[in-house]
């Protein structure tokens, strides 16, 4: 049994709340943005993302399990055939929350929520390909050894002619200074 959220609810008890979020979520799909209080908003958010994390999956047991919440055939339709394949790249973040101000009437905290359907911007996609390689390079391999140092030939090394010639100061007196 999960357990009870704290503090007041958004209506009367939890199966209106329930009914509340699944009214929300069933608008939000349809207009794609809605313009709520902040603090449904913020409750709506991730029961909205789970909803679109079952339609990305797209089987008939995802369809059946966001049909419990969203009641309306057309809607879950629109969800599975297009707003799901708009979020195919993104893992996660599909909603988007922006406060608006308060509301004339009794001055409640007023906020839009919105489908973000803008694609993953491709700059994104480079900067995780790279995170991705620079951590598979830093994996030591322990297949692959390297040859030691002593076998290598210093006649096949290249020689520069006009390279200034920098004497080694002496480690007595390099230690010495550090002391000072």
């Amino acid at each position: 049994m999960p357990t009870p959220t704290k503090g007041p609810r958004l209506g009367g008890g939890p199966a209106h709340e329930r009914l509340i979020l699944a009214n929300l979520s069933t608008q939000l799909f349809e207009h794609g943005r809605i313009t709520t209080t902040e603090t449904k908003a913020k409750r709506l958010r991730p029961v909205a993302e789970r909803l679109i994390t079952f339609a990305k999956r797209g089987d008939l047991a995802a369809r059946r399990r966001v049909m419990t919440v969203v009641r309306d055939k057309s809607v879950v339709h629109t969800l599975f055939t297009e707003i799901a394949p708009q979020m195919a790249e993104r893992n996660g973040g599909y909603t988007r929350i922006t406060k608006v101000g308060n509301r004339k009437g009794d001055n409640a905290p007023m906020a839009v929520i919105e489908l973000v359907t803008e694609p993953v911007s491709p700059k994104q996609a480079v900067v995780r390909e790279a995170e991705k390689a620079a951590k598979k390079a830093s994996k030591p391999k322990a297949a692959k050894v390297e040859a030691p140092v002593e076998d290598a030939t210093i006649e096949d090394a290249p020689v520069v002619e006009d390279a200034p010639v920098v004497e080694d100061a002496p480690v007595e007196d390099a230690k010495a200074s550090k002391e000072d």
